[in-house]
């Protein structure tokens, strides 16, 4: 049941009933509720991101693999990401399904053209998100492992004003 807030202590709900109800958890900045269709739209946001997550991250390596050795090996994917060859099989087998990648049995991984442009919007998101994060003040070695996670999680309008602030932040004259 969808509890409305009442006029009580900050954290205090009613039931949509009337009836009092437990303390929920406040999902906004200036401590308000915030209504159940926006916060509802705000995890699925996540939950599809998490999905979309591995898959990026898995066509990114495949990508560079491919550029640097001619090809991506299941081999050299679990070792890569620490996970059992079997996980990346089942993975492999996602991207598959999706349209991302084609392979041929005991034989190597390679990207169709929809994996390949995943794999450079991915680059692209990682690579803002680091130089933004650079011009905060970021050391290169944190802001490359930070920007792993949070590449995945930002939408378009922040990537844009994250490479707004960046663009400004290169025309600074540098510090003496």
């Amino acid at each position: 049941m969808i509890r409305k807030p009442c006029n009580g202590p900050a954290n205090a709900a009613t039931l949509a009933d009337g009836k009092p109800g437990e303390h929920v958890k406040v999902s906004s900045a200036s401590g308000r509720i915030v209504d159940a269709d926006r916060q509802a739209a705000q995890f699925r946001r996540v939950r599809d991101a998490h999905q979309t997550e591995m898959a990026e991250d898995y066509v990114e390596l495949i990508d560079d693999l491919i550029a640097a050795y001619g090809e991506a090996r299941v081999v050299e994917l679990a070792a890569r990401f620490g996970v059992s060859h079997a996980t990346v099989n089942k993975v492999v087998g996602r991207l598959q399904r999706d349209g991302l990648v084609t392979t041929r049995p005991y034989r190597s991984i390679f990207l169709t053209d929809e994996g390949r442009a995943l794999a450079e919007r991915s680059r692209r998101r990682h690579r803002i998100v680091v130089d933004f994060l650079r011009a905060i003040g970021v050391s290169e070695k944190s802001a490359e492992s930070d920007a792993e996670g949070i590449e995945h999680y930002v939408g378009e309008e922040t990537l844009a004003a994250f490479a707004r602030v960046t663009a400004r932040h290169a025309k600074m004259p540098a510090a003496k």
